[in-house]
């Protein structure tokens, strides 16, 4: 039995991932506000998922009351899937997530998806305000957590005294995410699908897709392994203008390799006379897997990621300075999104 609501048929299908951005000189609910337009403007374009993303102690980032966000969004859109991509669990009891997510599974059903990550989602101090009594190998008991949570979600057993209220018997759908070989190996040894992170972390990508893949084990929650790739996408109707918006971008990541992370910055004409070359190369690195230019150039970029990749789904994410500029772009992506050929197609 398939529980994991996986599009059906051979074609690809193409979500959000927003990080609710604060650009410079707003604040966190305009933020917040912008992230419900995207997510409506998403549903009618026809994505599949509108998910965010846990970060705390992040200037630039409004999504840190993750399942808050999560129901302001799917209160306000119609059929869209919304979920987290994802909740770090770590940070938090798996009880406390399972009555999150019950809840939000209870008030908009077959909708809400939850996403699991293994990392804090921030620095040490921040970890350890959020989780009081972390240990040291919190990171360690992620598969235990992750069993634990299944559990709070599966039928209440005979004599079961402790349980999930909202949350028992609804199997909200989970998904592993991760940017290294650990979390592929264990989303494949539980049956889970998978997420990786090549948006900002494209290092392993190929190794863990391929790892997830061959040891995939088929279990209640799905019937083969099912992989979601994330891609940044900045599309405009030049290629120029596609580039200076994803410098908005650049720069964020320049303030984090220099430890000052601030709200998110307008576009620059001149992103190279911004860094040094060394940063230059770790950003470029990071920042791989990106498709940026005009209607065409982000159609065959995007084709030619899934040509080399073959995911079964795709992840986008556009962190644009301009919300007006970044509902043009994800318009784009999905005019590119529905002319895809899958591989099989080919």
């Amino acid at each position: 039995m398939n529980r994991n609501p996986i599009p059906a048929g051979a074609g690809i299908a193409w979500s959000v991932l927003d990080l609710a951005p604060i650009p410079e000189g707003s604040d966190a609910g305009q933020a917040m506000r912008n992230s419900l337009d995207l997510a409506r403007h998403a549903e009618k374009l026809g994505y599949h998922r509108f998910w965010l993303a846990e970060h705390h102690n992040m200037p630039g980032i409004a999504s840190a009351a993750t399942a808050v966000l999560i129901g302001y969004v799917a209160s306000g859109t119609q059929t869209i899937r919304v979920g987290s991509g994802g909740v770090m669990l770590p940070n938090h009891s798996p009880l406390v997530i399972a009555e999150q997510f019950g809840t939000l599974a209870s008030l908009y059903p077959g909708r809400i998806d939850l996403g699991l990550g293994r990392a804090p989602g921030t620095d040490q101090s921040t970890t350890r305000a959020l989780r009081r009594h972390l240990s040291a190998d919190s990171a360690d008991t992620f598969p235990q957590d992750v069993e634990e949570l299944q559990a709070y979600f599966d039928d209440v057993r005979p004599g079961q005294r402790l349980r999930a209220v909202p949350g028992a018997g609804l199997k909200v759908p989970l998904w592993l995410l991760g940017s290294s070989l650990f979390s592929a190996q264990l989303a494949a040894a539980m049956g889970l699908p998978f997420a990786f992170a090549s948006h900002f972390a494209p290092g392993f990508m190929r190794q863990a897709v391929d790892l997830y893949r061959r040891t995939f084990r088929p279990s209640q929650a799905l019937d083969q392994p099912y992989v979601m790739l994330g891609l940044n996408v900045f599309a405009a109707d030049t290629s120029d203008e596609a580039r200076r918006l994803f410098s908005s971008l650049q720069q964020q990541f320049l303030a984090l390799v220099r430890g000052t992370p601030g709200q998110l910055r307008p576009p620059v004409d001149d992103i190279e006379s911004m860094w040094t070359e060394s940063e230059a190369d770790h950003i470029r690195r990071s920042l791989a897997c990106s498709v940026v230019g005009d209607p065409g150039t982000v159609r065959a970029g995007m084709q030619r990621f899934v040509d080399d990749l073959r995911p079964d789904e795709l992840m986008l994410t556009g962190q644009i300075y301009d919300h007006q500029a970044r509902l043009r772009s994800f318009a784009i992506a999905a005019e590119a999104a529905r002319s895809l050929k899958t591989p099989a197609s080919i």
